[in-house]
């Protein structure tokens, strides 16, 4: 499987197509941006939940788990020293939390049995932790 994007920039502007699909990063007028979209990062959090969900819906299915909905909270840390090149700092996030309210009729053992299959399964969380990015998953009943 290869994944494929074609994008066009124009100052901080970049319109990408995926697809069938535009997306649209940009960042806000105070760091020189037009904000017609979510910046990078706020992107590649949005990116983490988007992969998270799908996975969660390959695995219920696998596992019999009845899922009828994830809403997430995703929270990243990161020192803006690093993308600045500003000392010995990496440019990466430190550490990143989900916390997702699963909404199901299943056990709390259940939920953590899908987190589990999940965070071990999504690519994006996956390369997330193979970067030594802290990851946090804190999966609970809705």
């Amino acid at each position: 499987m290869i994944e494929h994007i074609s994008a066009v920039s124009k100052g901080m502007n970049t319109e990408s197509t995926a697809g069938d699909h535009k997306i649209v990063i940009d960042e806000p007028a105070s760091m020189g941006g037009t904000d017609e979209g979510a910046n990078p990062l706020g992107t590649l959090l949005a990116s983490l939940a988007g992969c998270e969900n799908a996975i969660a819906n390959f695995v219920a299915k696998e596992i019999d788990f009845d899922l009828q909905g994830i809403e997430f909270d995703v929270k990243g840390e990161l020192d803006p020293n690093g993308m600045m090149g500003k000392g010995d700092v990496r440019p990466y996030f430190q550490s990143i939390t989900v916390n997702a309210k699963v909404h199901t009729s299943e056990s709390d053992e259940r939920i953590q049995e899908l987190q589990e299959k999940v965070d071990a399964r999504c690519p994006v969380f996956t390369t997330m932790a193979a970067a030594d990015v802290d990851m946090q998953a804190n999966w609970a009943k809705a």
